[in-house]
């Protein structure tokens, strides 16, 4: 191993140590705001000062002690959503306000004045299903729905706001004593990090003084919340206490703890709230550092007086207060008021976009490795995957791929001829996935770093210089993505001319992102370095890894003069990354428990739009802690427990959105087929059931897209009503139609599934054994099983054969799997287009077609008459799921008015009906007809 190679391994097995990291005590505006807090200093708004336009309406808020006015913002927004923006009237220079989030400037419905006394305003949309009541003294906003108060916002009286002061440390000093009521004697001026905050080696100096904001929300009759990814933690959020917020934080951390509520790799500022009968979402739009408190009041039920014989009771409804916290910027943020989990999922989307419609081959199978050595080496392993028939669609390389871990090269000894390499690959129907990250090494040599230092595209520090951190390749500068410029630039880089070996089925993949920086303050970037527009990394730390993906996928589109999908996958994310790309869990570690963890941060990140997320499916990846993990990667490839973790993870895997697997240099190699023959089976079956399920995948990606709902859902979303669904999260939805419910324990011999829904019925996906909802059913697994169950009500279209490759695959038969309802019925949809280009969006080169099943008959129609694509495929089999007895005949029923009787088979024992031997066009319309 290289000198500089093993130097970079030992700054990263630092990371391994959470004392690099900080917890909230040493985190500065969160002891102050906690200390002034405590003194319960109120705000009270100005209702005197209102005006009204026909966007908002605004109004002074003053607090009792500074009597310096903020300016609120009160709108309403198409959808039943309101917004709250909060800053201040006159700052001494524009806080940050967070760019580029929102697809668009919001389309605002005008907010009516109601009637209120001299101390409040009441504010309604124009339906009137909605109000705003605005209590003034002191200051708080209640949202009404139905008379009922759902949100409230400041009832704690923890709104907190640090003015902009002016750049002289003595005079900012006093202002600041006397603006936030906070103690800033000498003594106490360096615990509570006004203008320096010091965390071990490194000093953080604050040009503008303390900025930070916070306010909180009571959601009244919740107990059930989730969102704010990326944690490696439970579903349901939890309470928390002081000093045990959840961070939102942007951060490279190296086999991160699980059941913990510290930052990782992406932020996402929006949780959900739900109950019986409502959903509702916030959406705190803030980029700098965040922190999250979360308490909740169960419900009581106590005696209000004594009338007679009988105690009258009063019950107390339960309600969860959500305290959030940043760092600097404005107070922004969004009620989404639902009133159930699709319209908050499409609320959240109308903000910020829906997922980007894939590329077919991205929900296939991908092979990664840190790092496959050189052509030779791809060669080699691509031809493995045939032999050993198993699909795969994309063959990934990691940093030795460039020269140097220059990004946009190639090794000229290991990588000579890299447009051979991927004709190889297009010979097979496959993809190459390559890496860059935004670090750019410091090389004079080096075109693209000379490029960018001419330009001054790289981050700055406080002396105007270029930013200069340490990283893979060693000293490196780090480009400014938030410059559009330097997007700009960024993209085109991918062009064919500029990328030399590159082709068109070359696609990225960004890493380290956060941004990584190896030695600096918790392993990223000093919070006084420089951005564009002259702004701080403080206030835009969260969104350093979106303008990464951000620019990388405009880089793919306009490579094809914006014909083709890109595939871009991030490390770190922010709120909107889903427009660009898809998502991973970061550096997971070799333990039955990170497996069972990766299922509830997938769902959390799933309800917070990021439907195209996955975790790494080879446990045994260690990315970068070789030597400190040596002896537990040994033991992987030679007791049984290890081998039993690398097949469940394949088969957990399979029913996630992203599918890859990794492993890291140094460690024996493990392709699915080094383990045994009996090892390689069950993986090539996990794979290959994650084939023969693409056109559900693929269908549900499209209603992901178009319609906001997530691929992978908790199961809450599907059975709202349902309490014991809460907070389950040991299984979940693909769909509405599928019920996945992981192997994560070692030597499991059962599991308990819980089949929800009293009026329901679920069929073994496998077997065809049917249960009635609403109960727990204890199932038997061997190593062979994935627990999956078809809900019945439902149709699901599947590829009857399986290819090398997506690529092999989009002339191949379909089949229909009919799984019938407690009454007899079924409904499904097939979307389906070129998979790759935009032609779908542009010239409506699509298929979406409609099944259902009622009375025996299952009819075949069109689901929207916009789309047109010449498929010529047809559905070979159908099996019907639930069929109560033998029928006397099958005939099929075409649009040209033919009859043609249907040779079928039928099982009394499982009760299904198979039809074969089909030959039904699928773009057409026909019926099914059984007697």
């Amino acid at each position: 191993m290289e000198a500089a190679v093993k130097e970079e391994i030992s700054v990263e097995d630092e990371a391994v140590d959470k004392n690099i990291f900080r917890d909230c005590n040493k985190i500065a505006f969160y002891r102050r705001q906690k200390q002034w807090l405590s003194k319960k200093s109120t705000y009270q708004a100005l209702l005197d000062s209102v005006t009204t336009d026909e966007d908002s309406t605004r109004f002074q808020i003053i607090n009792e002690a500074s009597k310096v006015p903020l300016l609120a913002e009160i709108y309403g927004i198409e959808g039943n959503i309101f917004r709250l923006k909060i800053n201040e009237e006159t700052p001494l220079k524009p806080r940050f306000e967070v760019p580029d989030v929102l697809t668009s400037k919001p389309s605002t419905v005008r907010l009516i004045s109601c009637s209120g006394d001299t101390g409040s305003l009441i504010l309604a949309d124009g339906k009137g299903d909605l109000k705003c009541h605005i209590t003034a003294n002191p200051f708080k906003v209640d949202l009404v729905s139905e008379e009922e108060v759902v949100i409230s916002i400041n009832s704690l009286g923890q709104l907190y706001f640090e003015h902009l002061q002016i750049l002289h440390k003595q005079r900012a000093a006093k202002e600041n004593e006397e603006e936030t009521s906070v103690d800033t004697s000498q003594e106490n001026q360096e615990d509570l990090g006004l203008w320096e905050e010091k965390f071990g080696k490194f000093v953080d100096i604050k040009a503008n003084g303390p900025s930070s904001i916070g306010l909180d929300f009571s959601l009244h009759g919740f107990e059930h919340l989730y969102g704010i990814p990326q944690h490696a933690e439970s579903h349901q959020l939890k309470n928390t206490g002081d000093g045990d917020a959840y961070r939102l934080y942007n951060l490279d951390v190296y086999g991160y703890q699980i059941y913990d509520k510290m930052g990782i790799y992406g932020s996402v500022p929006y949780l959900l709230a739900h109950k019986l009968g409502r959903t509702i979402g916030i959406f705190w739009l803030n980029a700098s550092e965040t922190l999250v408190e979360i308490n909740t009041e169960p419900a009581v039920e106590y005696t209000l007086t004594q009338m007679g014989p009988v105690a009258a009771k009063q019950k107390v409804r339960s309600r969860t207060h959500v305290h959030w916290m940043s760092e600097s910027g404005i107070i922004d943020v969004f009620l989404l008021t639902g009133p159930t989990p699709s319209d908050v999922f499409k609320q959240y989307s109308h903000l910020t976009g829906t997922q980007a419609m894939p590329p077919l081959f991205s929900l296939g199978y991908h092979q990664c490795r840190w790092n496959y050595e050189d052509e030779q080496d791809v060669k080699a392993v691509d031809a493995g995957f045939d032999e050993h028939d198993i699909p795969y669609d994309a063959m990934w390389l990691d940093i030795e791929h460039t020269e140097g871990k220059r990004y946009f090269t190639w090794d000229k000894n290991r990588f000579p001829k890299p447009k051979r390499m991927q004709e190889l690959l297009r010979s097979k129907k496959r993809k190459l996935v390559v890496i860059s990250d935004p670090h750019i090494k410091i090389d004079p040599d080096y075109s693209v770093y000379v490029k960018a230092k001419d330009q001054g595209f790289f981050v700055k520090n406080q002396e105007g210089e270029d930013f200069e951190g340490v990283c893979w390749p060693g000293l490196s500068s780090y480009l400014d993505f938030t410059n559009p410029k330097v997007r700009e630039w960024y993209s085109s880089l991918f062009a064919f001319p500029v990328y030399q070996g590159s082709t068109d089925i070359l696609f990225l993949w960004n890493d380290m992102n956060e941004p990584s920086v190896f030695r600096g303050p918790e392993q990223t970037m000093q919070k006084n370095a420089i951005h564009h527009g002259n702004w701080e990394h403080r206030e835009l730390h969260n969104i350093y890894g979106f303008y990464h993906q951000m620019a990388t996928a405009e880089g793919l589109i306009k490579r094809s003069k914006g014909k083709e999908r890109p595939f871009v996958l991030t490390r770190s994310f922010f709120a909107g990354s889903q427009k660009y790309g898809a998502v991973w869990t970061g550096d997971n570690t070799a333990e039955w428990s990170n497996l069972k963890i990766s299922i509830p941060m997938l769902l959390t990140l799933s309800i917070t739009g990021i439907c195209f997320c996955g975790g790494k499916m080879s446990p045994l990846r260690l990315e970068t802690l070789i030597s400190l993990c040596a002896s537990f990667i040994q033991s992987g490839f030679i007791g049984n427990p290890e081998t039993e973790l690398l097949v469940r993870w394949y088969q957990a895997g399979a029913y996630q959105p992203f599918f890859r697997g990794h492993a890291t240099m140094n460690t024996k190699r493990r392709e699915p087929w080094l383990f045994g023959e009996e090892h390689t089976r069950l993986i090539r079956e996990a794979i290959r059931e994650r084939y023969g399920l693409l056109p559900y995948w693929y269908s549900l990606f499209y209603h992901a897209h178009v319609a906001s709902q997530p691929v992978m859902r908790p199961l809450w979303v599907e059975f709202p009503d349902e309490l014991k669904t809460f907070d389950m999260e040991d299984e979940y939805m693909l769909g509405s139609a599928l019920l996945v419910h992981p192997v994560t324990e070692p030597k499991a011999t059962t599991v308990d599934v819980f089949l929800p829904g009293s009026n329901e019925v679920w069929y073994d996906y496998k077997t065809f054994a049917h249960w009635e909802g609403g109960c727990t059913v204890k199932i038997p697994v061997a190593l062979d099983t994935i627990p999956v169950f078809q809900r019945g009500g439902s149709v699901i279209p599947i590829k009857t054969t399986v290819g090398k490759s997506t690529g092999w695959m989009t002339e191949s038969s379909y089949g229909l799997r009919v799984a019938l309802s407690t009454k007899g019925s079924s409904v499904g949809e097939l979307y389906l287009d070129d998979g790759h280009s935009f032609q779908y969006l542009h010239q409506k080169q699509f298929l979406h077609r409609k099944f259902s099943f009622c009375s025996s008959v299952l009819i075949n129609s069109s689901a929207d008459q916009r789309g047109r694509y010449p498929s010529k495929c047809v559905v070979e089999k159908i099996l019907v799921l639930g069929f109560r007895k033998e029928p006397s005949s099958v005939t099929t029923h075409s649009s040209d008015g033919k009859d043609q009787p249907v040779a079928f088979t039928y099982c009394a024992k499982t009760s299904t009906l198979s039809l074969e031997k089909l030959s039904l066009n699928i773009a057409t319309d026909w019926e099914v007809r059984i007697i």
